[in-house]
């Protein structure tokens, strides 16, 4: 009896057990949470390239699928025949070249900009004292002679000598160049391969998933991850071409006004452009404080009146057009989507929430037309008896 009842003690104490042991594991992981993260990042240092790879063979494959198109319709049987190298081999020709252009032509202009921007600058620094001045009568104040004396306090105690303090830092961004270089270097050579092995890898991935899931669930997976890929694709390229175009349309309306920034202001709304919603709202915002601190308040007002009205016209007709529907998404969601798409990735995640966010809607939404059909099947067959 007495045996009974201990053998019963220690078996209602198990349950307790396990949850201590459960408590005190979490507690060493949690102390330890900075060792697990300096091996992530670790590990991820050695698939970077692979990773960036990765990356790059995607976004390459959408011109390359469009080239490998086109050589199918050839009648030369030989393009025909190898028409994927060939369609590879002209679309990294086509990247080399843009790359070209950049650092021949938009680079240099770009650094014209910046440096016509500070040879101007005392006279930019005039306009934006008349800017506070004209603030200051309609009852805003700064305490500019505190920000003057603060900018003179630090010029008078920069030394030429604390630049030597800052060689280490020196020495350790040219083996960050190097290093870059060469995961570059790994990042094109394995794009190449990826591209090169791409049908491999999908009929493997596809064995892999049949073999460990049943036909039903193979087939749902099957069907998110191709409009996943068709919502990336189709997302890359609307703001692509969106970008271009909300870019060179500004670029023009600036160079209208006669503002000498107007390439690199029109360069960089077009590169935010790819952060959804608020990429095009914050370059435009920057834009306009340019234009009005560096050609006066006026200028300013008439280049947003320009830029909102581009803006709209993007917003209401171009974007809709490329879009064709594909991301039928509210406001609210793409807003929270970026925020919690920027908190977990930055501006990566940013810039690829939207096509997921699209992909699980359409979860949710057959998983929930699935569970009414389920219940409304349910409740006809009990009316029945």
């Amino acid at each position: 009896m007495n045996n009974k009842f201990n053998a019963n003690n220690l078996k209602s104490l198990v349950p307790y057990f396990l949850l201590a042991v459960a408590v005190i594991i979490a507690f060493r992981v949690i102390s330890e949470v900075g060792f697990y993260f300096s091996v992530i990042r670790h590990i991820f240092g050695i698939v970077a390239p692979f990773f960036y790879g990765f990356i790059l063979a995607y976004i390459l494959s959408i011109p390359r699928g469009g080239l490998e198109w086109l050589l199918k319709k050839s009648k030369v049987k030989f393009l025909v025949k190898h028409r994927r190298g060939f369609s590879i081999l002209l679309v990294y020709l086509l990247l080399l070249l843009f790359v070209f252009l950049v650092l021949n032509l938009v680079i240099p202009a770009v650094v014209r900009s910046v440096a016509l921007f500070i040879d101007n600058f005392p006279a930019h620094y005039a306009n934006v004292m008349q800017f506070i001045s004209q603030m200051e009568l309609l009852g805003y104040s700064l305490d500019m002679d505190y920000i003057s004396n603060a900018i003179q306090d630090w010029i008078q105690n920069f030394r030429f000598e604390s630049v030597f303090d800052h060689i280490g830092t020196v020495i350790e961004a040219s083996s960050a160049i190097f290093s870059g270089l060469f995961v570059l270097f790994l990042t094109l050579v394995s794009s190449i391969y990826i591209l090169l092995e791409k049908d491999r890898f999908r009929a493997f991935l596809r064995r892999l998933i049949q073999a460990f899931t049943s036909a039903r669930v193979y087939e749902a997976i099957a069907k998110h991850a191709e409009s996943l890929n068709k919502n990336f694709k189709q997302y890359i390229r609307t703001q692509t071409f969106d970008g271009l175009i909300l870019g060179t349309a500004t670029t023009l309306w600036m160079m209208f006004m006669g503002s000498p920034y107007a390439l690199l202001l029109g360069i960089m709304l077009g590169i935010l452009n790819y952060i959804p919603y608020f990429g095009s709202i914050f370059g435009t915002i920057i834009a306009i404080v340019v234009i009005a601190f560096t050609q006066g308040l006026t200028t300013g007002i008439i280049v947003a009146v320009g830029l909102l009205v581009i803006q709209q016209l993007d917003a209401n007709f171009i974007q809709p057009k490329l879009m064709g529907g594909s991301f039928s998404i509210s406001p609210l969601l793409i807003i929270i989507s970026i925020t919690f798409g920027g908190a977990a990735a930055g501006i990566f995640g940013m810039i690829v929430a939207i096509p997921i966010v699209a992909v699980l809607k359409d979860v949710l939404e057959h998983a929930v037309q699935y569970h009414e059909a389920k219940s409304a099947s349910v409740v006809s067959e009990e009316e029945k008896e």
